[in-house]
């Protein structure tokens, strides 16, 4: 159940807010996630895979991964 809310906020962000996936896309330059599949959906797929806990957990490590300094690339959910 918390699974699915969490993952009802994820689809939302992603299809309004999100740079590589939503309406916002449209509006800014920069700010592409540097990972494929993006940081969000990296997030989806791991609870989809997990559930919240463990999936919340891993996408967050993801995030904490995301910076300036970081290469990027392709981090398929393991």
């Amino acid at each position: 159940m918390i699974a699915k809310i969490i993952l009802l906020f994820i689809k939302a962000y992603q299809k309004t807010l999100s740079p590589d996936h939503g309406v916002v896309g449209y509006f800014t330059v920069s700010s592409k996630c540097r990972y494929y599949p993006s940081c969000s959906e990296y997030c989806r797929q791991s609870i989809e895979k997990y559930g919240a806990g463990l999936g919340l957990c891993a996408g967050l490590k993801r995030i904490a991964r995301c910076h300036p300094w970081h290469e990027g690339g392709y981090d398929p959910v393991g």
